[in-house]
């Protein structure tokens, strides 16, 4: 599904922020000619820290730095960097990015994450992906119905991009509201069924039971579903985007990350701490507010990003719709 047909441009906006706090341009940090010495590497290790790298993924690239050093094998800030962009490719398991789909039916996409963490936002970048770059006939389920406009917010992206959605009213029981999706998706053939859910705080343990109960009928009622069970991260909060993970993973099983506001943070560097921390991938990045401002995570256009440069440009491809 590297359906794109991009160039790094918008991800390299987008990790800006990131790549400014981490002074990867060679006119600074890297600046050619530049001494490697303990005054560099405490420079270095300070940045990736600000970054949200984590602890642990900073303290071995720094080590690799220093050893490499000290054995004579790189001398200055432009080795180091090669260096550095070797760590960051290194240690990315093969996990399967892709969206998985269902062999017939109509696939369902459980969508999960807190209030704020860009959400709704993120369903209709699905949406509008799903439909326009994959030509799926997409429906939404408004299965958030406890907090106030969110039933009105998906109605309107669902108006801006065309595609179908189920609603009740608010205060409604958000499994009824999956469950008559799940019905009128099957009934009217659709091929993707994206489920919003209530933002639920990840430490109030009543609202993650309502999620599984969610996640429980869209189970009965539709073969295999829900085929990918994607949360929502908000990038800016860093670390605490992986307390989240690890909470609502233990409850209802996420298969993939959304990464929303990448374009809003200098804590770009989470997604490397997500590596070494979760078994779970990275499926998607938000890189703005737009339903297209959208992309597939790759770790080799990541990195590239975050140095400025071209390395690992995508080459043009084309939506798989056979899936």
């Amino acid at each position: 599904m590297r359906f794109f047909s991009r160039t790094l441009d918008k991800l390299k906006g987008a990790l800006r922020k990131t790549a400014q706090v981490l002074n990867t341009d060679v006119r600074t940090l890297f600046v050619p000619g530049r001494r490697i010495d303990e005054a560099f590497l405490n420079e270095l290790e300070e940045k990736f820290l600000l970054a949200d790298m984590g602890v642990g993924n900073v303290t071995a690239i720094v080590d690799a730095i220093r050893e490499r050093w000290r054995l004579g094998k790189i001398r200055n800030a432009s080795e180091a960097q090669s260096v550095v962009r070797e760590q960051l490719l290194s240690g990315w398991t093969d996990q399967d990015r892709e969206l998985r789909f269902a062999a017939t039916g109509p696939t369902v996409l459980l969508v999960a994450g807190i209030n704020g963490a860009g959400k709704t936002t993120s369903i209709a970048k699905l949406a509008w992906l799903l439909k326009n770059q994959m030509n799926k006939k997409v429906m939404l389920c408004a299965s958030d119905t406890f907090r106030a406009a969110a039933v009105d917010q998906l109605t309107i992206w669902a108006g801006r991009l065309g595609v179908e959605i189920i609603k009740h009213q608010m205060g409604s029981d958000p499994a009824a509201v999956a469950y008559d999706a799940c019905e009128a998706a099957k009934s009217r053939g659709m091929d993707v069924l994206i489920v919003d859910t209530a933002g639920r705080l990840h430490t109030q343990e009543h609202l993650m039971r309502e999620l599984t109960k969610i996640r429980d009928v869209v189970a009965k009622r539709i073969d295999g579903a829900p085929h990918e069970v994607l949360l929502v991260l908000d990038a800016t909060t860093g670390q605490n985007a992986i307390v989240q993970a690890k909470m609502f993973s233990r409850s209802i099983g996420i298969t993939g990350l959304v990464l929303a506001k990448l374009d809003g943070t200098a804590k770009g560097g989470v997604v490397l701490s997500i590596r070494d921390q979760l078994s779970i991938p990275v499926k998607f990045i938000g890189l703005g507010e737009t339903p297209q401002d959208i992309e597939t995570f790759d770790p080799t256009r990541f990195v590239a990003a975050l140095f400025g440069d071209t390395e690992g440009e995508p080459q043009a491809q084309t939506a798989d719709s056979s899936r």
